[in-house]
């Protein structure tokens, strides 16, 4: 293999690195994508190739619809790819799922910047949305479950923070390109771009270490045990990687017994109160407002706050920046304040920022103060930015994969990033013909939506820093009540310290000799869907038999590692 061993010979913390650096990848590439349209919207260039989309000079509602609906339609592509990864994700696991939704992208950002035509460039952002949707329906649960429960949530923040960097990027290379003007490069270079990060998706995915999760699931224990101990730089006999080994051995057991009804239902882990907490993470996320300001900054600075095309792309790009360095904030506090507390001190200062902009934006339509009510404003959008980042940017992207089961983690994440997208979709499409329509008042419903969130963020979503993922059902199985969850997770002890150390040994909780006295009894009974545990190699019998299985297994009679 390349590199001179398996996994380019890395191990341990570099392992993990890339991992963590292949995952920013894509989403360097899902934030790109989100932003550099929003640059070339005022480009004499692209308008005079697209002039159904030309709001500045004409701006009548219905051209602020076309252009709504040319921009949208990436978001809509993204549903359908999401949409499609809750059937086949499981099938072709993760990786293997990140390499096709690459390649699709590739197809699309060709479409895109060769158009000559607004049909040919909805098509493109349509199929580039189509491998969109696959990868950040994907790429969270492998990271998730490639991940030690003490580095899971810096390690999303980075990934998050890869989407500000992705954007930023996009905005700079707008302007940047803008000097080339009136040559048609000047957008069709900035769109053709997104094929470098893809293609180097491509190059390293599949040579990188598979879910263990997702191969226990699929009969491969060997091989999900060799990654564990490559992920922890441990012997594969080491007491750590098999305790983590048995904790995901015993979860696949009921796993492969589960189908996409699941998602629907509660049974003792309450799985559709986890499919529920982890769609609204996601809807919560874009019905906050911040794509109003990722696809349409350089325009706001231009046709709302009065701002020159060069002045606008410039300031576009250091919001931006501005983004892309406010999301560190969330990757040095995510473990230590917790994901609930940055969801709710990010909603307090989204709020905020959005009644300011509202008032602004009041001040500016009815001509008063002069130009201070758009500099206020410009301030206010860097100061949106600035608080989403902190609480809003990954962590909807991290809680779904955390909070769901394995036995539905891949379906409910492919239902969840839906939601993003489908909201995504709305808010884009809208947001043209509302601030042509009702103009400030935009801000204000922003504002009451941000101002909703915070008391369902308070009341019905526990916190999950520093627990495995195989606890979390834990937490789930002693909950009573919608309610019930956040007061469950505050009493229950940690498995795992602060820096990773062991707690509490899996072995020796009430819920593992539960799983393999069912086992033993034959209370597991297999029951196949398409989809979830069809055609895995993970039986009843292979729990049972050392001999046939080739694994250590638990005598559920001793409570101890035997064969």
């Amino acid at each position: 293999m390349a590199g001179g061993g398996r996994y380019f010979g890395l191990k341990g913390q570099r392992l993990n690195l890339a991992v963590t650096t292949i995952a920013g990848l894509d989403f360097a590439l899902f934030g790109y994508d989100q932003g550099v349209m929003g640059g070339l919207l005022t480009l004499p260039s692209f308008v005079a190739t697209f002039p159904e989309i030309d709001t500045v000079h004409d701006t009548s509602n219905y051209t602020s619809t076309i252009q709504g609906i040319s921009v949208a339609s990436y978001n809509l592509g993204c549903f359908i790819g999401a949409v499609i990864t809750i059937f086949i994700g499981d099938m072709l696991g993760r990786r293997r799922m990140i390499f096709l939704g690459s390649s699709i992208m590739i197809v699309g950002a060709v479409l895109q910047a060769s158009a000559f035509s607004l049909g040919q460039l909805i098509a493109g952002r349509v199929i580039t949305g189509f491998g969109n949707g696959m990868n950040t329906s994907t790429v969270p649960t492998w990271a998730s479950e490639t991940s030690k429960s003490h580095k899971r949530g810096k390690m999303v923040m980075i990934e998050g923070a890869m989407i500000t960097g992705g954007i930023a990027l996009s905005y700079w290379l707008d302007f940047a390109f803008s000097f080339l003007e009136p040559s048609s490069v000047a957008w069709r270079f900035p769109i053709a771009f997104q094929i470098l990060p893809a293609v180097l998706l491509l190059a390293f995915i599949l040579e990188l270490p598979e879910s263990p999760r997702w191969l226990i699931l699929k009969g491969h224990e060997a091989e999900a045990k060799c990654v564990i101990s490559a992920l922890a730089d441990l012997p594969e006999d080491d007491h750590l990687v098999h305790t983590e080994f048995t904790e995901i051995k015993d979860t696949v057991f009921e796993a492969a017994n589960y189908g996409y009804r699941d998602l629907f239902t509660m049974g003792p882990e309450r799985n559709f109160h986890r499919v529920v907490l982890a769609y609204f993470s996601q809807v919560f996320q874009q019905i906050s407002g911040i794509n109003l300001i990722t696809y349409y900054a350089a325009t706001i600075f231009e046709k709302y706050i009065g701002l020159d095309g060069q002045t606008s792309r410039i300031l576009a790009a250091a919001n931006g920046t501005e983004y892309f360095l406010s999301s560190f904030i969330a990757v040095w506090t995510i473990e230590r304040f917790g994901r609930r507390d940055l969801m709710l001190w990010g909603s307090v200062g989204m709020v905020a920022s959005m009644v300011i902009l509202a008032i602004m934006d009041y001040l500016s339509e009815t001509h008063v103060g002069g130009s201070r009510p758009g500099i206020v404003s410009a301030v206010f959008l860097f100061v949106f930015n600035t608080f989403f980042a902190i609480g809003w940017l990954a962590i909807p992207w991290l809680y779904p994969a955390e909070i769901v089961p394995l036995k539905i983690r891949a379906p409910a994440n492919g239902l969840s990033t839906s939601a993003n997208w489908i909201f995504n979709f709305m808010v884009v499409m809208i947001t043209p013909v509302a601030f042509n329509s009702i103009g400030y008042k935009t801000y204000i419903i922003f504002a009451v939506i941000n101002a909703a969130i915070m008391p369902v963020i308070y009341f019905f979503y526990p916190e999950t820093a520093y627990r495995g993922l195989e606890e979390i059902d834990t937490i789930f199985i002693k909950t009573k009540s919608w309610f019930g969850a956040v007061s469950v997770a505050k009493n229950q002890p940690l498995r795992y310290g602060k820096n990773g150390e062991l707690l509490i040994d899996y072995e020796n909780t009430e819920e593992h000799f539960h799983r393999v006295s069912s086992a033993a009894h034959g209370r597991v009974v297999g029951k196949k869907e398409p989809g979830i545990g069809d055609g895995t190699a993970v039986h009843k019998e292979n729990a049972l038999s050392g001999e046939e299985s080739g694994e250590s297994v638990v005598d559920p009679e001793k409570g101890h590692v035997v064969g």
